[in-house]
């Protein structure tokens, strides 16, 4: 298969289907992106890894890690190999005593574990060209405009909703939060830690 590397560009909401998450994945030489489905699970344990949160247990994706070190199993690559009826199909390489042995994976579990062993992912041209799309940066997207209401919410959830606290303080809600497993609280209250640092 002629191999297109790809990167992960980010999660959002999906439009389509509620409770489920867009990874959106990019062409490392190019403009286009492709849009893949998942749950929120699994959407959660690549967001964990691409925003370097640490839970305080180690979730499945972090035990396989820990276990392919333990035993010397390296996961070398991720392809993403076939595209059927809207279903992308994915299988890790990895290498075990010398000897490359793939093993068929969701796309959702082969990115996360690719993302915790810093190892590549690739694609055909074929899947790229029948499912790419690409983002044209020339048109300037504006945004809808808000409400009171929304600008007020916002302003709340930001630094106001955070002033109160000291760093001390805002470590340990942070640790709370990773410990409660509520990990877009834990980022938020991260940027705020990180905002006030740099601010020193």
């Amino acid at each position: 298969m002629d191999k297109v590397k790809l990167n992960v560009l980010g999660l959002s909401y999906s439009q389509t289907q509620s409770g489920a998450y867009a990874l959106v994945l990019s062409e490392e030489d190019g403009e286009r992106r492709i849009p893949i489905i998942i749950g929120g699970y699994e959407a959660q344990a690549i967001a964990i890894e691409l925003e370097g949160l640490k839970p305080p247990r180690p979730l499945t994706h972090d035990l396989f890690l820990s276990l392919a070190n333990a035993i010397g199993i390296r996961v070398v690559e991720v392809n993403i190999y076939k595209l059927e009826e809207g279903i992308f199909y994915s299988e890790i390489t990895i290498m075990s005593e010398n000897k490359d042995i793939r093993i068929d994976a969701r796309t959702s579990d082969a990115i996360a574990l690719a993302l915790r062993f810093k190892c590549p992912i690739y694609t055909s041209s074929d899947i790229l060209s029948k499912s790419g799309i690409v983002l044209d940066f020339g048109k300037e997207i504006k945004p809808k405009e808000k409400s009171e209401e929304e600008i007020v919410s916002k302003k709340s959830s930001g630094k106001v909703r955070f002033a109160q606290y000291n760093l001390a303080e805002l470590n340990q809600m942070m640790e709370k939060a990773i410990a409660e497993e509520n990990y877009e609280l834990a980022k938020e209250i991260r940027d705020e830690i990180s905002k006030r640092t740099e601010e020193v």
